[in-house]
């Protein structure tokens, strides 16, 4: 199992909310937890993630998938 996942995210972004569902359903199926972080709090990680969000980040190594992303995607990623 790898460790956590974040979802760069922001309020009122329709493609956020499509990734976050995508992101909860693979990790229940994969018992992985994830965190959403609202990028717009936040200046530098607006700078950063503001016209690529959503952004799935895995934590214990960094990898970054940028939307759009597939389950498989997902997958790859928690691997």
């Amino acid at each position: 199992m790898t460790s956590s996942l974040t979802l760069y995210s922001t309020s009122h972004c329709h493609l956020c909310e499509l990734a976050e569902a995508l992101v909860q359903k693979m990790c229940l199926q994969n018992s992985v937890k994830f965190n959403v972080v609202e990028i717009a709090d936040n200046p530098a990680l607006l700078e950063q993630y503001g016209i690529k969000i959503p952004v799935l980040k895995r934590i214990d190594n960094n990898k970054e998938i940028s939307w759009p992303f597939t389950e498989m995607d997902i997958a790859q990623l928690i691997s």
